[in-house]
């Protein structure tokens, strides 16, 4: 009688542990998110398990490079993965698969970017940025839907960014894809500041 108590009670205790550290955790910290799709190919692949971060952008804000999960805008209810490209306030340039950046200040860079698997020349076009958006772009360029289609992403919609990918075993890594874009090549400056 003495082990079937003590059995019980250790279930109960596993159970409690489970509601008051691992949920708020799963819901407040961290949630697993699957790749479904092309869009991040090569960085990601159909099928990577990932973990994404949901409390640091409490703390700081999303920056150019960040892989990030977030609410389609068409649909709530859909997750997509995209690459930042274009941060509040910018304006973005498409020309010929070139992305052109604009700072608020004038200041205007081409964006070297090394992780995409191919440029997509189909698109030409120029997005002012509001303080709450951002513009994502897949890595995968012609089989991306991005801000490209269908426009500038709310900063609410983000979900946080992707801190593991767990799976493939092979390919276990801590804030897969992270690209900075430390290599921007600068093609003009202004110190006036634009409107």
């Amino acid at each position: 009688m003495e082990k079937k108590g003590s059995l019980v009670r250790d279930i109960i205790t596993l159970i409690l542990l489970v509601v008051l550290v691992v949920a708020p955790i799963r819901i407040f910290i961290a949630q697993p998110f699957i790749v479904d799709g092309e869009s991040m190919y090569p960085t990601f692949q159909n099928g990577n398990y990932l973990i994404v971060d949901e409390i640091s952008y409490r703390f700081e804000k999303p920056a150019r490079g960040d892989v990030i999960v977030f609410r389609y805008p068409g649909n709530p209810s859909i997750f997509y993965i995209k690459r930042i490209v274009g941060l509040p306030g910018e304006t973005v340039t498409i020309k010929n698969g070139n992305i052109t950046i604009t700072e608020p200040n004038g200041a205007s860079r081409t964006l070297n970017e090394p992780f995409i698997s191919a440029k997509d020349k189909s698109y030409n076009m120029t997005d002012k940025l509001t303080d709450t958006q951002y513009f994502v772009m897949g890595d995968n360029r012609p089989r991306s839907s991005d801000s490209r289609v269908w426009g500038p992403l709310p900063v609410h919609n983000i979900i946080g960014r992707v801190l593991f990918r767990l799976a493939p075993f092979n390919e276990v890594s801590t804030f897969p894809g992270a690209h900075h874009f430390k290599q921007i090549v600068s093609t003009s400056t202004s110190s006036g500041a634009s409107s």
